[in-house]
């Protein structure tokens, strides 16, 4: 066990944001927090690193276990460069490393030469120094920093970049690297995904996913939540419940739990009502009062369940077009962005085309130029070069990903009203409800809100709008993951056209029809989502590369007569190489389908077996009896694939 909290309480005057809330974190368990905005995620996870104080509960951790925690948004602040910051985690190392050349020159000194005690001192000090270097990593120093400081985003950063000079959402990774290179035995994380583009959050999880250490993580990304985690606890109404598996299961186990408790509530309900029944119609009988009366103890004596609380309010939302627009919507040739004459293209040659009812995504790193396109698509920036032209009747909603659209001075009702003045106060109010908005929320500065409340308001505005072409830019930024699915939800029965970034690759994968990659020389088309563009990328990949091979060999092959034999050798090589690169990709493939079969397996073992738990199948022998066999099967074809993904591994 490296953490365990118990019945933590914490209060500001009456209003309680945590209320018993517990947890533990075992070694190399990888653990999410979730929970809606305000839940009290991140004020648990700063009571947990010791910088915020609890009212009750026990906090419980080993004297040799290490912590490393990142606040959400914690830039780092340092008047260092980058090198030099991530050097220092390494001090102890360093100060080792230079105490070993010392002792090395000390131990070549042809004056030690007559001190044979002195000199046996020296090569035993080095011994053990060398030892300990190397135990603690100490050769492998500068190539962690060179490996984390790539797959944070900063390959291509000078070593000697001051830090200052770094974006707030640079410092931010740079932040994360830092507390990745400290490999504490803990870590600790505030949406760490924040910031990150698509490329850096796959390096990331793959980090993770082999850290030595446990991992305690918030975050609102599904699809890293997924792929990362063991375990869920969720904080919901001030309490907390721990659920086993990924984002994915836990969903599965609450929506089956909440089904489970439910029906034993309604079926406890319909036996109290009989049981009120026959002692309010036998009561009064003298040949059925004593068992009336028996009933009626019965009653007194029942420890009643509660009704289940199902989920919390959630916004309720829709973008409903006020027309249609033409089929031809939108049409993109040969767009260039520079921000001066003098500076090279951010892009150039950027071309597509969008009709009516269409969905694609338009992805990319950061800094290629997502955003800028779109600013040139809403006529807020003029291209350099190449044109944009709109089709006919095409109404545009565009969401700012910055929110630079809300002005900080208005109220959450006075931006809705300024914005539509014909609506009458009491429309308004309707509107910011179903935003979660109510009573005096609405009379809160927007410069007050929170980030995914500035999400609310804004997305508010843009159902107000009645488009038929939505452009969004980052619209699952700040909100959590309740309002993430009603966003989709929202988005999904959208009847007009809609383009939109995201990093988000769960929400990509549910609303992309189309996705459109960006980079220097123009746009990639893909059709599908996000995982039908990566496996598309994956196979383009493996055909150049085996073109790649094979006009290397025939270059071989055809570079002389006089070497025949050497040629014939080479091409045998080069068709043995082929063929055994052509098995390892076929061992990946199998590889991935048999994680899929279990993690299917596996799920429906779990729904199988709370199933079994439920009062009308362990009391029906024959229900209970299907549920085995069909259980017993399952596992055993989860051992055989098991068999098979283990003999995989090892080859």
């Amino acid at each position: 066990m490296l953490l365990q909290a118990t019945g933590i309480t914490k209060s500001y005057g009456i209003q309680s944001v945590l209320d018993g809330i517990s947890l533990q974190v075992n070694e190399k368990e990888r653990v999410g927090l979730v929970g809606v905005n305000g839940a009290g995620k991140s004020t648990f996870l700063q009571i947990l690193a010791g910088e915020m104080s609890f009212d009750s509960g026990q906090i419980h951790k080993s004297r040799e276990t290490t912590i490393g925690y990142l606040a959400q948004n914690s830039g780092l602040q340092s008047d260092k460069t980058i090198q030099e910051e991530m050097l220092a985690v390494f001090a102890p190392l360093i100060e080792a490393e230079a105490e070993l050349r010392q002792l090395e020159a000390d131990i070549a000194d042809p004056r030690l030469a007559d001190d044979s005690k002195r000199y046996e001192e020296l090569l035993e000090r080095y011994a053990i120094r060398s030892d300990w270097f190397k135990d603690h990593g100490g050769y492998e120093m500068n190539t962690r920093i060179r490996s984390v400081l790539h797959g944070m985003g900063f390959g291509g950063f000078p070593p000697d970049t001051p830090i200052a000079t770094l974006s707030g959402g640079q410092k931010t990774r740079l932040a994360l690297a830092r507390i990745l290179l400290q490999a504490p035995d803990l870590l600790m994380l505030d949406e760490p995904t924040n910031h990150l583009d698509i490329e850096t959050l796959t390096w990331l999880e793959d980090y993770l996913r082999s850290y030595a250490g446990g991992i305690l993580v918030v975050s609102h990304d599904r699809y890293f939540l997924d792929r990362l985690v063991t375990a869920i606890v969720e904080i919901e109404r001030h309490r907390s419940r721990r659920y086993t598996g990924n984002y994915s299961r836990y969903m599965d186990l609450k929506a089956a739990e909440y089904e489970i408790r439910l029906k034993q509530y309604e079926k406890q309900q319909d036996e109290i009502s009989r049981m009120e029944e026959f002692v309010q119609r036998n009561i009064v009988r003298a040949s059925t009062t004593k068992r009336a009366q028996s009933r009626r103890k019965t009653l007194d004596k029942l420890e009643r369940i509660d009704r289940p609380l199902g989920d919390m309010k959630k916004a309720s939302f829709s973008f409903e077009p006020d027309f249609m627009s033409g089929k031809e919507v939108l049409q993109v040739q040969n767009v260039a962005v520079a921000f001066s004459e003098e500076a090279a293209p951010l892009f150039r040659n950027a071309s597509f085309e969008l009709r009516r009812g269409e969905t694609a995504a338009l992805i990319g790193p950061n800094g290629i130029g997502k955003s800028t396109l779109l600013q040139c698509l809403t006529g807020t920036r003029e291209p350099s070069a190449g044109t944009v032209n709109w089709g006919t009747k095409v109404k545009i909603a565009y969401y700012d990903q910055e929110q630079t659209r809300l002005n900080p001075r208005n109220t959450v009702l006075e931006e809705l009203w300024s914005e539509y003045p014909m609506l009458e106060e009491a429309r308004i109010r309707t509107i910011l409800g179903n935003f979660l908005f109510s009573g005096e929320d609405v009379l809160k500065k927007v410069a007050a809100l929170s980030g995914g409340e500035k999400a609310r308001v804004a997305l508010s505005k843009l159902m107000l709008r009645g488009a038929n072409m939505l452009i969004l830019d980052e619209p699952t930024n700040h909100l959590d993951l309740v309002s993430r699915e009603v966003l989709e939800s929202a988005l999904i029965d959208f009847e007009g056209t809609l383009l939109f970034i995201s990093h988000d690759r769960y929400f990509l994968n549910k609303m992309a029809e189309r996705v459109l990659e960006l980079h220097p020389g123009g746009i990639d088309q893909y059709l599908g989502n996000y995982d039908d563009y990566i496996e598309k990328k994956q196979e383009l990949e493996a055909i150049a590369l085996e073109e790649a091979e094979l006009a290397s060999a025939k270059g071989a092959k055809t570079a002389g007569s006089g070497a025949f034999t050497a040629d014939k050798g080479t091409a045998l090589s080069y068709e043995a190489e082929k063929q055994a690169k052509r098995e390892e990709r076929n061992r990946q493939r199998r590889i991935s389908e048999l994680e899929e079969n279990i993690a299917g397996l596996e799920e429906a073992i779990a729904r199988i077996e709370i199933e079994m738990t439920k009062p009308e199948v362990f009391q029906d022998y024959m229900a209970l009896q299907e549920h085995e066999g069909d259980l017993k099967l399952k596992k055993e074809q989860l051992g055989n694939l098991f068999s098979e993904w283990e003999n995989l591994a090892d080859e």
